[in-house]
């Protein structure tokens, strides 16, 4: 799923893609933001997305569904 970091006073967003689920994201920001500490997310790749909680402007998660391979039936 994509997801999208907002951060405070910086005109660009982070955009990456993690297999982690919605719940697990939302968990892990709630925690980042509750306790003051950094945020912690992995992407696809393995690597590691860090964002100390207190710069957090928002955090947008996508979808889960599976893109779609190939191609579909065209009328």
């Amino acid at each position: 799923m994509e997801i999208k970091i907002g951060i405070q006073n910086v005109g660009r967003e982070i955009v990456f893609e993690s297999d982690q689920t919605a719940e697990a994201v939302a968990a892990a920001v709630s925690e980042s933001l509750a306790k003051n500490t950094v945020l912690t997310l992995t992407d696809t790749k393995g690597r590691q997305i860090i964002v100390p909680s207190g710069v957090l402007a928002y955090v947008e998660v996508g979808t889960e569904e599976q893109r779609r391979v190939g191609f579909g039936a065209l009328l």
